[in-house]
């Protein structure tokens, strides 16, 4: 493997790590970084290109389970979090609840939303209207939150919050985006809106990116899986930064500053591909 090639998944690690999380549409950069810049279908090919942007995707999705270990833990009976009781406690059922909504639909339209939505036109399209509609979430933002923890989520909430997930099935929208401003309008502290988010992504996108690799592992060049291994750690190292500094900083920038960079993402991808 080339210096050069090292590089190319190195950055992609980078941006795949930094975006996933984030409320700024990781596709819509990895649109911009690989699709019209470094262009990684022209020496791996079109099928285990995308198959390379799953596997770094399993490298984000490590990064969760890392830093949220505890709460993943005590889903499943093997650690207590302190200040939990039988009737307060935030368990599995919320997050099946939470992610029934975006699995039933993405399975429903997987082969419309593949077939039609996966253009730059569409993503900026997210990009603008997520951006709105996280502009909208931080007006309205309860100036008292009625949920401050994770325990203190109800079953209706979590299926509420489920339910505005489906949004995020329009790329460039995100998942992070949607959920956080959707928990936020229902009486969600942002931190919490944000944790509940993170610990969804790991069945759904485990799930997806599982299924997804089962059916093209096979587009898998062994003389590429040094390119894998690379663009896995650099997703994983740089996605375990973002979530753990997005996490602090959550509570006090809220969501106008991610809001104002998806416009301004959304007027250079406009610039770049229509004039």
């Amino acid at each position: 493997m080339h210096v050069i090639e090292i590089m190319k998944a190195v950055i992609l690690g980078i941006v795949e790590g930094l975006t996933e999380f984030a409320p700024v549409s990781s596709t819509g950069h990895m649109i911009i970084v690989d699709d019209m810049w470094l262009k990684t279908q022209d020496f791996l090919g079109s099928s285990s290109a995308n198959t390379f942007k799953i596997v770094i995707q399993l490298g984000s999705i490590l990064a969760v389970v890392v830093v949220m270990w505890k709460r993943l833990l005590s889903l499943i009976g093997l650690y207590h979090i302190e200040g939990q009781t039988k009737h307060h406690k935030f368990n599995l059922l919320h997050v099946i609840v939470g992610i029934i909504p975006a699995g039933v639909f993405g399975l429903l339209l997987e082969s419309y939303i593949d077939e039609n939505l996966f253009s730059i036109k569409t993503v900026i399209i997210g990009l603008f209207i997520g951006a709105i509609f996280m502009m909208i979430a931080d007006k309205f933002a309860w100036k008292k939150p009625r949920v401050t923890s994770l325990d203190d989520l109800t079953y209706v909430q979590a299926f509420q919050v489920g339910l505005i997930q489906c949004l995020s099935l329009w790329p460039g929208f995100s998942r992070s985006g949607s959920t956080i401003s959707g928990g936020v309008l229902l009486g969600l502290d942002y931190r919490t809106a944000a944790d509940f988010t993170f610990i969804m992504a790991v069945p759904i996108m485990a799930g997806a990116s599982g299924v997804s690799l089962l059916k093209h592992y096979k587009d898998i060049n062994p003389d590429d899986i040094g390119f894998y291994i690379v663009g896995f750690i650099s997703a994983f190292i740089f996605a375990l930064l973002s979530i753990k500094f997005f996490l602090k900083l959550i509570s006090k920038i809220k969501l106008m500053p991610f809001a104002i960079y998806r416009i301004v993402l959304a007027i250079i991808l406009t610039i770049i591909v229509f004039f």
